[in-house]
């Protein structure tokens, strides 16, 4: 009998679902539909219980979901459920049954049975709680109403088929949330950047662009992306770079120490850009090592500055907001004077009160700060 259990049809595929789960959020939908099916029930929860009373769903069956005006009441009985309570102190990781944690008599006085589950047309229930990260409380809960009838040994045993594979497949899926957390972060820390970074290989090849280096390849005819690799104008530039490229792959592989990793790209009428090359190493993977890659950190020395940012620091007015921005960018009084039609006694009065909000008591020092206190790119709005 057990062994058949194991080669149970349903049972086998819903395992199988599960793990295809793990790295697609699609066929996680509907996962709690699939484990009710596959035990014979109507219903099916899976939810996290945290500190604080806090508790999140994270599938749970169509008849379970309640209209929104009822979501409050919905959410106290999620926080209040006794079967979660009873199961915690039964055991962790152990299939129990409803009639283990609760008696006919509770049932009866019980708010839980008379509020909650009878809007649910739930009586019965099989089920776990078992430890994820983080010290929250994991619980699958498998539901049926009154007339289909108590849970028996069989349905325990085949749920105990299926417990060990949710657990692993919950934490697997909770690694790589954190793994994909961190990525987002990285990405978001790098598009803030006044530094443009490329990600590439030994060719060359763009594995990704910040938003910075995106701006600097398209405003920059130095730079230029041919067949989805960064080139140089002119050849002798390219390579040179290529030299670096491959010394920061040689570093990566720990065959070279500290070669020359930098290159100025000259631009005609303007400060030249500074590019510095610097070895990413591989990673060690779960099935094999990553290839290793070099970052390429291009910076503009005249790139422009946020003048909101500059005011938001220093509690400038919008004049000397525009006054501090010049500045940064290395502009002399003069040129500043000349660009916005004003006589340069204006200015140096402007940069006069400048130097007492920003603290600084000779002009570079005020150009130093200005240049580095914020960054010289716009956050990039959030994509759909």
């Amino acid at each position: 009998m057990r062994s058949r259990e194991r080669h149970d049809p349903r049972i086998a595929e819903l395992v199988a679902h599960l793990y295809d789960a793990v790295l697609d959020d699609a066929p996680w939908q509907g996962t709690a539909a699939r484990i009710a099916h596959a035990l014979g029930s109507t219903s099916a929860v899976l939810k996290l219980h945290g500190d604080g009373a806090s508790v999140s769903l994270l599938e749970c069956t169509e008849n379970l979901v309640v209209p929104e005006r009822e979501r409050a009441w919905a959410d106290e009985w999620h926080r209040k459920d006794l079967w979660v309570e009873r199961s915690v102190a039964y055991g962790m990781s152990r299939i129990v049954t409803s009639d283990e944690l609760v008696t006919p008599a509770e049932q009866r006085r019980s708010g839980f049975y008379q509020d909650w589950l009878r809007r649910l047309d739930i009586h019965h229930m099989l089920g776990a709680v078992f430890p994820v990260a983080d010290g929250a409380v994991g619980v699958l809960g498998i539901h049926r109403p009154r007339a289909a009838g108590a849970y028996a040994q069989r349905e325990r045993r085949r749920a105990g088929l299926v417990l060990p594979h949710l657990q692993r497949v919950l934490r697997l899926r909770q690694r790589l949330a954190a793994q994909s957390r961190l990525h987002t972060a990285a990405l978001e820390a790098l598009d803030r950047l006044d530094t443009g970074v490329l990600v590439m290989d030994g060719a060359c090849r763009i594995i990704h662009a910040s938003a910075m280096a995106q701006s600097l390849l398209r405003d920059n005819a130095a730079l230029a992306v041919v067949g989805g690799r960064l080139w140089l104008r002119p050849p002798h530039l390219h390579d040179r770079l290529l030299s670096r490229v491959r010394a920061a792959l040689d570093v990566a592989h720990g065959r070279l120490a500290k070669p020359a990793m930098a290159l100025s790209v000259p631009r005609p009428g303007r400060m030249p850009l500074a590019l510095e090359v610097a070895p990413l190493p591989p990673s060690i993977g779960a099935l094999a090592k990553s290839r290793p890659y070099c970052l390429l950190f291009i910076r503009d020395p005249q790139a422009p500055i946020v003048v909101a940012r500059l005011r938001e620091l220093f509690g400038l007015t919008h004049t000397e907001g525009v006054v501090a921005a010049a500045l940064g960018q290395g502009h002399s009084p003069q040129e500043i004077a000349a660009s916005m039609d004003v006589g340069i006694a204006t200015v140096r009065s402007h940069i006069k009160r400048l130097l007492a909000k920003t603290g600084t008591h000779r002009q570079a020092q005020a150009v130093t700060l200005l240049a580095r206190s914020v960054s010289s790119n716009e956050p990039c709005p959030p994509q759909n």
